[in-house]
């Protein structure tokens, strides 16, 4: 008992040291919501940036392991997908607000594929359960949504964007608070 109590002593002191990396993550939270926020524009932007470099960086590695021998998956789908990474990439750098809004068509898509499988479902049980008109109601808005999204991309990658920056103001601060309340484990 003795050995655990110390063990949770010493882990409890270390976090306790690190509370300031907590504290980091929050303030940089609450800086890109509101970025996100206040430019939209430039914070989709700049993730979708973000995620064509990773996008480079992981086709690349891909590609440059197809040259060893024990490779778990067939070489040629390595080359291909590696290939198609690497283009993704290169065209999210390249013209990320593009590409930003082509993840909302993608997004879009899927939304009124979603919708009309729930009012689908709906449809099917509706003598099964009760109350399937949320599902109904829920389909219809996924479809709406979708629908809003195919004409208007931009819109929809502001709206997603600001709903992202939302929940980082929102993770930012729960991450400042909890930074202060590990402070205390110095004491």
């Amino acid at each position: 008992m003795a050995d655990a109590n110390a063990q949770t002593g010493a882990f409890s002191s270390a976090l306790g040291r690190s509370w300031w990396v907590i504290l980091l993550f929050g303030i940089l939270s609450i800086v890109f919501g509101f970025m996100a926020i206040f430019n939209p524009i430039g914070a989709g932007a700049g993730m979708t940036w973000a995620i064509g470099v990773l996008a480079i960086a992981e086709g690349l590695v891909t590609l440059l392991a197809t040259f060893k021998k024990d490779v778990p998956m067939s070489k040629g789908w390595m080359w291909v997908y590696g290939l198609v990474s690497v283009l993704f990439g290169v065209l999210a750098v390249v013209n990320p607000v593009s590409m930003a809004a082509s993840f909302v068509m993608v997004m879009a898509v899927w939304f009124i594929i979603a919708g009309v499988v729930r009012i689908t479902m709906a449809i099917r049980v509706r003598k099964a359960i009760d109350n399937e008109w949320t599902l109904i109601l829920s389909g219809l808005l996924a479809v709406v949504l979708g629908g809003c999204m195919l004409a208007m991309p931009l819109a929809g990658l502001l709206v997603a964007v600001i709903w992202i920056g939302a929940g980082a103001l929102i993770y930012g601060v729960l991450q400042i608070y909890a930074a202060f309340q590990i402070r205390k484990l110095l004491r």
